[in-house]
C-alpha cells in the first residue's frame, strides 16, 4: 500500500531545494517505515544540493533523523512499531571483511533499504547517505533505525545521528583521547563543540577551541573548552604550543573541512601526537607535507568517519550522557524551523549564525 508524504527534494546541483509530494512503499523485508519527528541541517546536506556528493539526483535530503516506527517489512524482530529511534546511515552487514575481523565501525557494504520513495510523478529518489529524512516518512534498514528512550526530546535526539556522534566519536574512538592530555579542535561548528564534549568526557585536562568567529569561539567555551585561540590574528601553532607549555597538543582535531586549517593541525601537535581529519574536503583541497619534518615529529595522520562509531552500541551510550546531564544536546539546537524552511535554513548555516538548525515536524 502506498504512502504519500511530503519531502525536500534537490533535484539539479546548485538550485534551491523543493518541499514536494512524494510516494512511499511499505518497507520490504529488513526494512522499516519511520515517520519523522526532528531531522537537523547539515552542511554535508548542502554537498548534496550542490551536486558535491554525487550525481543520483534527485536527491531527498536529510541524514539526521530521530522519529517512530510506524511499520516494519517482513523478517524484522527489532525495532518494533512504536519504537522511538534515531536513523544512522552507517548500519554495519555483519559480513564484510572489516566486520568479520572485528571492525563494523569500518564496514564497507553498510546496509541500506531497497529504492522505496518516489516523487509525485515516479521518479526514483535517492535519499541522501541511504537515508533521506527531510520528510514526514523514510524507509530505512531495520538495523539504521536504533531504539532509545523516549526520554530524549526528539529536537536533540536526532542530532546524534550524525554531527553530534562524528565529533564525540572521534575523540573517543578515533583518537581514543587519554585523561589528562592536551586538545585543540580546529573548527567549532556543530561537529567541533562535539569533539570538544568528546575530549571533556575523556578527562582531556585542556581544550583549545580554534575558530575564525566570534560565536564560535564562545560557543566553544560554552560545551567545554579551557581556551580559545582566534585563527584571524596568524600564529595558530604558535599560541597553541604556548598554552602548552611550548610543547604542542597531544590530540588535535580538524574540523573545518579546510586544508590551511589541516595544515595548522598537524604541525600543532607536540612529539608523537594523533592529528584526526573530520571535516570533509572538496576534492581539490591539496597541502604540503615535509616528509622529513613529519617523521621527525611522529605521532599519526588519520582519518575519523562518523567518529568510528557503533551505532547499536553508542546512540543510546549519548542518550544515557545526556539524561545524566553529561552531555549536553539541547544547547546545539539553535534553531527549530519547518520543512519549507530548509533553504534559509542553509543560508544561516553558510553565514555561521547557527550549531544546528533543526526541523520540528
Amino acid at each position: 500500500m502506498t504512502l504519500t508524504a511530503r519531502g525536500v527534494i534537490s533535484r539539479r546541483p546548485g538550485e534551491s531545494p523543493v518541499l514536494e509530494d512524494i510516494r512511499i512503499e511499505d518497507p520490504g523485508p529488513g526494512e522499516v517505515l519511520v515517520r519523522i519527528e526532528a531531522s537537523g541541517v547539515c552542511h554535508t546536506d548542502f554537498m548534496y544540493l550542490e551536486g558535491l556528493v554525487g550525481d543520483d539526483f534527485p536527491y531527498l535530503l536529510g541524514h539526521e533523523g530521530s522519529g517512530t516506527v510506524e511499520a516494519v517489512g517482513p523478517g524484522v524482530q527489532s525495532p518494533q512499531v512504536g519504537d522511538y529511534v534515531i536513523l544512522a546511515w552507517r548500519a554495519p552487514c555483519g559480513s564484510c571483511r572489516f566486520c568479520l575481523i572485528g571492525h563494523p565501525s569500518f564496514c564497507s557494504a553498510s546496509l541500506n533499504a531497497e529504492p522505496r520513495m518516489f516523487s509525485a510523478d515516479g521518479e526514483q529518489l535517492t535519499p541522501a547517505l541511504g537515508i533521506g529524512t527531510f520528510c514526514t516518512h523514510t524507509v530505512v534498514a531495520a538495523s539504521q533505525a536504533i531504539p532509545v528512550s523516549r526520554q530524549v526530546p526528539a529536537a536533540s535526539a536526532c542530532l546524534i545521528g550524525c554531527g553530534v556522534m562524528t565529533g564525540v566519536g572521534a575523540a573517543l574512538y578515533a583518537a581514543s583521547v587519554r585523561r589528562g592530555s592536551s586538545v585543540a579542535v580546529f573548527g567549532c561548528g556543530g561537529v567541533g563543540v562535539s569533539v570538544i564534549q568528546g575530549a571533556r568526557l575523556c578527562g582531556a585536562r585542556t581544550v583549545i577551541g580554534v575558530d575564525v568567529a566570534d560565536n564560535k569561539l564562545e560557543w566553544a567555551r560554552q560545551f567545554g573548552a579551557t581556551d580559545t585561540v582566534d585563527g584571524r590574528a596568524g600564529g595558530t601553532v604558535e599560541r597553541i604550543k604556548e598554552l602548552t607549555g611550548g610543547l604542542g597538543v597531544d590530540y588535535s582535531f580538524e574540523a573545518a573541512g579546510r586544508s590551511d586549517t589541516l595544515n595548522e593541525a598537524i604541525w600543532c601537535r607536540d612529539l608523537a601526537g594523533t592529528c584526526v581529519m573530520i571535516g570533509v574536503h572538496s576534492s581539490e583541497a591539496a597541502i604540503r607535507l615535509p616528509l622529513q619534518q613529519f617523521f621527525n615529529l611522529g605521532g599519526s595522520l588519520r582519518v575519523s568517519w562518523y567518529g568510528d562509531c557503533l551505532p547499536s552500541r553508542d546512540f543510546p551510550l549519548l542518550c544515557d550522557l545526556y539524561l545524566k546531564g553529561q552531555l549536553k544536546l539541547d544547547e546545539v539546537v539553535s534553531s527549530r524551523i519547518g520543512l519549507e524552511d530548509v533553504d534559509e535554513a542553509f543560508h544561516a548555516m553558510h553565514a555561521g549564525r547557527v550549531l544546528r538548525s533543526v526541523i520540528i515536524l
